[in-house]
C-alpha cells in the first residue's frame, strides 16, 4: 500500500509538471494569451509606426500580432503609415470624382468655345451677306447713283480693264487687287499659292508670304491675270473666263475711298518718287502750281528745293476734266468699280481694310489654305479715317463735294457712309 500511494503521488506530480510545461509552451507560440486584453481601439498597424528596431531588439517581433499577408505587402513611402483598404477605396473614389469633375468642366469649356466660335462665324457670314447685298442693291438700280459701265455685261469689258483680276488655277481663286488696300501682302499670298517666284537662297518656291520681297510682287509677269488670257488662249479666252468666274472663289479688299486717296497721296507724293514725280507730280505743278521757270528734273532735286505737289493740287488734278481723258488715271486712285467691276463679277468675299485681320483669317479658312500659310502680319498702312477732317480742311467745300461725286459709286457699292463731316464743314 505504501508503495502504491507513492506511485500515485509521483504520477500526480508528474502530470502537474507536464501540464505546466504545456501551458508555458502554448503561451510562447501564441496558442494561449495569458496577458491582459488589449484596448479594442488598438490598431494592429501601429506596428508600422514604431521606430525601426535594431538587430539586438528583434526579439520584440515575437510578440507582434500576426497580420494578413495582403497588408504586409502594401507599399510604404518613407516612414508614413500606409492606408488601409477602406482608406484606399475612399481615396480612389475621391480621385474618380475629381477626374469626372475636371472632364465635365473641360466639356463645358469646349461647348462654350464652340458656341462662341459658332456665333462669331455666324456674325462673319452675316457681315459678308450684308456687303454682297449692298453691291447687288446698287447694281440693280435700287440706289440713285449712276456710273460708267454699270449696266454693261462682262463680255463688254475690254481686256485691258481686266488686268487686276489675278487667277490661281491650282487653288481655284480669283483675286482683284486694289492698290493701297493691303494689295502688297495679298499679292505675296498669291505668289506663294501659285509658286510663281523662287527664293534665291533655297532655290525653291517661297512658302512664307512674309519672306517674299515686297518690291518684287508688283512685277506683272508673276501673276496670271484675265488681261493675259487672250495671249494664252486666243478665241477661247472669254469662254475660260466665264467658266472660272462661275466655279472659282472670287474676292477683293476695299477701303474708305477718301482715306485711300490720302494714303495714295502720302505714299506717292509725300516723299521723293521719281516715276510719280515725272508722270504726275510735274503735271500737277505745271498746271496748278503757278511756278515760273522750269521744274527740277528729279524728285530728289524738287524735294530738296521744297517743290512738291500739295494735297489740294492733287485733288484739283483728280477733278480736272483733262485727267479723265488721260489714260493715266492711275490705279492708285482709280475707283474700285473701274478696277474690279463688281456689277459684272459676283464676288464671293468682300474684305475691308478696316477689318483686315479678322477678314483675312476668315478668307484663308474659306479658301481652304489656312493650313498652308498665314496672312503677313508686317507693317501695314496706318492712314486713319480720323485724319480726313484735317487733310480736307484746306480744300474748298465745293471741291470736296465734287470729289465725293467722283467716288460716290465706291462709297455706295461697299457700304461706306457718306462723309458728312468733310462735305458740310
Amino acid at each position: 500500500m505504501g508503495m502504491w500511494r507513492g506511485l500515485r503521488v509521483a504520477f500526480i506530480v508528474g502530470s502537474l509538471f507536464m501540464i505546466l510545461l504545456i501551458i508555458v509552451y502554448w503561451d510562447d507560440v501564441g496558442g494561449f494569451n495569458l496577458y491582459p486584453l488589449q484596448d479594442p481601439k488598438h490598431n494592429p498597424l501601429d506596428y508600422y509606426s514604431q521606430p525601426e528596431t535594431s538587430p539586438g531588439s528583434l526579439h520584440s517581433l515575437s510578440t507582434a500580432t500576426v497580420l494578413p499577408s495582403s497588408l504586409l505587402s502594401l507599399p510604404t513611402t518613407g516612414g508614413s503609415t500606409p492606408p488601409i483598404p477602406e482608406q484606399l477605396e475612399v481615396g480612389s473614389k475621391a480621385e474618380r470624382y475629381r477626374e469626372k469633375e475636371r472632364e465635365e468642366k473641360e466639356g463645358e469649356r469646349r461647348e462654350e468655345h464652340e458656341e462662341e466660335e459658332g456665333e462669331w462665324r455666324h456674325a462673319e457670314e452675316r457681315r459678308q451677306e450684308e456687303r454682297k447685298q449692298s453691291i447687288v442693291s446698287v447694281c440693280s438700280g435700287e440706289g440713285s447713283v449712276e456710273f460708267p459701265g454699270k449696266t454693261r455685261t462682262f463680255d463688254q469689258i475690254p481686256n485691258r480693264e481686266l488686268d487686276h483680276l489675278i487667277v490661281d488655277d491650282t487653288h481655284q481663286i480669283i483675286y482683284c487687287y486694289v492698290p493701297k488696300v493691303a494689295c502688297t501682302n495679298w499679292k505675296r499670298v498669291m505668289v506663294v499659292l501659285s509658286q510663281s517666284l523662287v527664293s534665291p537662297s533655297s532655290g525653291k518656291p517661297y512658302t512664307d508670304p512674309e519672306a517674299v520681297p515686297p518690291d518684287l510682287v508688283h512685277n506683272s509677269s508673276l501673276h496670271l491675270t484675265f488681261a493675259k488670257f487672250w495671249r494664252h488662249y486666243g478665241s477661247l479666252s472669254r469662254h475660260l473666263m466665264a467658266l472660272k468666274l462661275q466655279h472659282y472663289t472670287k474676292f477683293l479688299f476695299v477701303r474708305d475711298p477718301f482715306v485711300r486717296l490720302i494714303s495714295a497721296f502720302r505714299n506717292k507724293f509725300g516723299r521723293p518718287n521719281e516715276d510719280f514725280y515725272r508722270q504726275f507730280g510735274s503735271v500737277m505743278l505745271h498746271r496748278y502750281g503757278n511756278l515760273s521757270g522750269s521744274l527740277p528734273e528729279t524728285a530728289a532735286q524738287a524735294f530738296a528745293a521744297g517743290i512738291k505737289p500739295s494735297f489740294q493740287q492733287f485733288i484739283t488734278y483728280l477733278l480736272d476734266p483733262e485727267t479723265e481723258k488721260d489714260a493715266t488715271f492711275n490705279e492708285h486712285w482709280r475707283q474700285v468699280y473701274r478696277l474690279c467691276h463688281p456689277c459684272q463679277v459676283q464676288y464671293d468675299f468682300i474684305g475691308k481694310l478696316e477689318t483686315l485681320e479678322t477678314d483675312s483669317e476668315q478668307l484663308l479658312r474659306i479658301l481652304g489654305v489656312d493650313h498652308l500659310l498665314h496672312f503677313p502680319t508686317g507693317a501695314r498702312n496706318r492712314t486713319a479715317a480720323s485724319w480726313e477732317r484735317d487733310w480736307f480742311a484746306g480744300i474748298p467745300i465745293e471741291m470736296r463735294r465734287e470729289l465725293y461725286k467722283l467716288y460716290e459709286p465706291d462709297f455706295e457699292l461697299f457700304g461706306y457712309p457718306k462723309p458728312d463731316s468733310v462735305l458740310h464743314r
